[in-house]
């Protein structure tokens, strides 16, 4: 078992390593070995360059028939048949074109989607720290917006480009077997465009870097006074924030525009002179011509031919703006999928017996050089009600989200059922644990779906049995479709109290021996959570409950109160021994008491 153990270490070792060298290549080459569609692009690209070649025999059939006219061929066939070699190559370019890009589409969009489960899969294993000090729209726009914006250039660019490269290349040898000095002619004003472009592309980095900064900012400062509002009109605060969303919106703008003041000269002088080959090759061509080096029709094939490849010149320019956009996205993408992820095998290799969780001397921080946790000790046996209690900031949530593998400890271990949580695969351990959040998400969807997420195929039956045994059954009743009711964004048609009693009712459907409810009733009425709370007895019988109450009368009958304090254990006892104690836990149990007689006594609202 632990030769396997330690063979499925050496696997994620070598995957991140792997990882490693791909952040270091190429990103369009990584994205292609991501897509799985190689062959596919590849196909891509044969027929670009079919199509590009068939867009440039056009050019050498005007160039035969010019020589043609020069010669004095009188045969009309001569012409009709350069005629319809153009036309049929003109066919060509169109037909494979399309084809081209038919193919690099399919390709690209299965690249996209593949690239948004790899970023997706990547979320749920690394620390939820990462996830939650990131903000939403950031991850939101990284994985719709930012990817959706490398479809051009991995559909158009990458066979466009390759295959206009190729076909300018191939025009340019010919030239050179033509007469080199000639080719070289034409290559003195596509030196002084290719100067113009790198002159564009200076500091383009920075400069895009500012523009995704100022970007985020604008988005947040909009957010922020759409969704502040009310508390902005409330307040009288109106034209203060209005002033913030107005610098941000100018920034906004002027980044693009300190951008394109930068860069538009470049660009000018670079679309201007690049065309201009016909100004180098024509006195180079004519003192070759007059010295009886080359005859018309090479220099009128040259001319023509240099004509032609302005156009493919042109497409390869268009591409590097996107070129090195993809690169800058890629490392937004390669900065996530680099992170280090919780190691967890993909099979259990050694089965827990029990489902006793043990706690030994565990360390943690959240933040490098910050520990939140100092060697807690902590046993919780299989089918007893435990309650963490202790003050704001102690550590008693972390303590449940350790529980709950949201994090992994800096140093230490948790053992459930004897076995070291981090030696079970993600599926099997989340068998395990049902766990509510203060804040609990609910999806854009029926409540009956929702609730349904705790054990997928439960029965109709099933999800409303757990909500009439969570409480929450009345009230779903009373909604316009009752279980139908699509709950809004995060769940934003019901209360705080109707979402955390739904979660609560998601997460007893799930069946798991092990209950975390994180202050999971804070936004419950005292007689919703009574209900609750008498529910939740009701299901807990021989499983684990791991309860962190506000209200510390709703955990008085708990097999094990552990009080937590400052990152340590402070005492754990029964709430009888702990009172006798006159520790920390009783000043809070005297001051709960006392607020409780406050507000029974009317004088909470002074």
């Amino acid at each position: 078992m632990e030769k396997q153990g330690s063979e499925q270490q050496e696997e994620l070792r070598g995957s991140q390593e792997k990882r490693a060298q791909q952040s270091q290549a190429n990103p369009v080459a990584v994205l292609l070995e991501w897509s799985g569609k190689k062959g596919t692009y590849a196909l891509s690209v044969l027929l670009a360059i079919i199509g590009v070649v068939g867009g440039m025999v056009p050019y050498f059939a005007a160039g035969n028939m010019v020589v043609g006219i020069f010669n004095a061929v009188r045969d009309w066939s001569f012409y009709v048949q350069w005629a319809c070699i153009a036309a049929v190559s003109y066919a060509v370019q169109i037909i494979f074109h399309h084809l081209s890009t038919t193919v690099s589409h399919i390709a690209t969009f299965a690249t996209i989607a593949n690239l948004r489960i790899r970023l997706a899969q990547k979320l749920t294993r690394i620390p939820m720290g990462y996830v939650l000090d990131t903000p939403s729209g950031t991850l939101k726009r990284l994985l719709v917006e930012k990817v959706d914006s490398i479809e051009t250039t991995l559909a158009h660019a990458v066979p466009e480009l390759t295959s206009n490269i190729t076909v300018v290349i191939a025009i340019f040898i010919y030239l050179g077997v033509l007469d080199w000095r000639l080719a070289l002619a034409t290559l003195l004003t596509i030196f002084v465009g290719l100067a113009c472009m790198a002159g564009m592309m200076k500091d383009y980095e920075v400069w895009y870097q500012n523009t995704i900064t100022t970007g985020k900012e604008m988005n947040n400062t909009s957010v922020e006074y759409v969704s502040g509002i009310e508390v902005i009109k409330a307040f009288g605060k109106t034209d203060s924030s209005y002033e913030k969303f107005e610098k941000a919106a100018h920034d906004g703008a002027y980044c693009f525009i300190d951008w394109m003041k930068a860069t538009i000269l470049f660009f000018t002088i670079g679309m201007a002179i690049t065309p201009t080959t016909i100004l180098t090759i024509i006195p180079v061509g004519g003192i070759l011509f007059m010295h009886g080096s080359i005859t018309a029709g090479e220099l009128i094939t040259v001319l023509i031919l240099s004509v032609g490849m302005l156009a493919p010149l042109i497409t390869v320019m268009s591409y590097t703006d996107d070129m090195a956009k993809i690169e800058i996205v890629f490392g937004e993408v390669q900065g996530i999928l680099d992170r280090k992820e919780m190691e967890r095998p993909e099979e259990t290799s050694q089965q827990p017996e029990g489902n006793d969780i043990v706690i030994k001397n565990v360390k943690f921080s959240y933040e490098e050089g910050t520990e939140i946790l100092h060697g807690v000790n902590l046993s919780i046996k299989e089918g007893s009600v435990n309650a963490l209690v202790g003050p704001s900031g102690s550590g008693k949530s972390t303590i449940a989200r350790l529980i709950s593998a949201l994090w992994d400890v800096d140093s230490g271990e948790i053992t459930f059922g004897g076995v070291n949580i981090k030696d079970m695969s993600w599926d099997d351990y989340n068998t395990k644990i049902a766990y509510v959040a203060q804040d609990n998400y609910l999806f854009n969807r029926s409540v009956m779906d929702n609730i349904r997420m705790g054990r997928k195929g439960a029965s109709d039956e099933d999800v409303i049995e757990a909500a009439k045994r969570c409480g929450c059954h009345d009230f779903i009743m009373r909604l316009e479709k009752g279980y139908d009711t699509i709950v809004g964004d995060a769940g934003g048609h019901l209360s705080g109290g109707e979402r955390q009693r739904i979660s609560i009712a998601r997460a007893m459907l799930k069946g798991a021996p092990i209950v975390i409810l994180d202050e999971a009733t804070a936004y419950t009425d005292p007689e919703s959570e009574a209900v609750i709370q008498r529910s939740i007895a009701s299901m807990i019988k021989g499983k684990t409950l791991i309860v962190i109450a506000h209200r510390l009368s709703t955990i008085v009958d708990a097999d094990q109160i552990i009080v937590v304090n400052d990152g340590y254990i402070d005492d754990i006892g029964t709430h009888e021994q702990l009172l006798e104690k006159k520790g920390l836990y009783n000043k809070m149990w005297i001051a709960h008491v006392s607020a409780r007689d406050t507000v029974d006594g009317g004088e909470a609202d002074v």
